[in-house]
């Protein structure tokens, strides 16, 4: 299965407006942003668990990356309430679920094959903030690294009301709107609207008046052929 599958393109989706997949777990769905393989595939999506449901105990042989968007993520290494950036390295293994449901942003087979790191850390600027509500900074732009090595750099940006970003992205670029508005080109992303940049690009945009929070990743696109012949390599 390929969804936005050429990464020579620059892709927006506005995932809030997609309908949910069916996953082979029940009470889990799926609103797929790109993918490249079947059930093992490099992918990522945006993946919803219905009140009690849960998936099987299984390897990440890729690893696995996810941002908690609403509710509380649960396995056996503990509870991520929304707001949580989780990195499971290749060959990790976990019983995900959720008791009460939750909504998560998940990348899969996207790791350096010999990362070994395990990361848990606030998805947010601030991280003494208690709650997960977004209140803009007063001016400008205030960001975060939650990540970094030769292959990626995973950050989070608050910005101000009307203010301007403007990031190099000559090794490609992934944002996904974790709150507020952005405008990028001739798009609106809202809550939950995902842009890809191919290499070579630079991003030039702006929030919305109510200000923006933006998850962002550069510098791995250079990577996705390895990361694919990986995938095809498991089958």
């Amino acid at each position: 299965m390929n969804i936005n599958a050429d990464f020579k393109q620059r892709v927006v989706v506005h995932s809030q407006q997609q309908p949910w997949v069916a996953s082979p777990m029940a009470g889990v769905e799926r609103r797929p942003l790109d993918r490249v393989g079947g059930e093992v595939a490099r992918a990522t999506s945006i993946v919803r668990y219905a009140p009690g449901s849960h998936f099987s105990p299984h390897v990440h042989t890729g690893g696995e990356e996810f941002i908690v968007l609403e509710g509380v993520f649960q396995d056996e290494h503990g509870d991520f309430p929304a707001g949580s950036y989780i990195r499971n390295p290749p060959q990790s293994s976990h019983t995900p679920g959720s008791e009460k449901g939750c909504v998560i942003f998940v990348k899969l087979w996207q790791f350096n094959p010999d990362d070994r790191q395990y990361i848990n850390v606030p998805a947010r600027v601030d991280t003494a903030l208690a709650s997960v509500e977004f209140t803009p900074p007063a001016l400008g732009v205030t960001s975060k690294e939650l990540y970094r090595d030769e292959f990626e750099v995973v950050s989070v940006y608050e910005l101000a009301p009307n203010t301007a970003l403007n990031l190099d992205a000559v090794k490609g670029l992934e944002m996904l709107v974790l709150d507020g508005e952005f405008c990028e080109g001739s798009d609106i992303l809202e809550k939950h609207s995902w842009l890809r940049l191919p290499t070579d690009s630079e991003l030039h945009g702006r929030a919305g008046s109510k200000g923006a929070r933006l998850w962002v990743k550069t510098e791995h696109l250079p990577f996705v052929d390895d990361q694919i012949a990986r995938v095809k390599n498991t089958r």
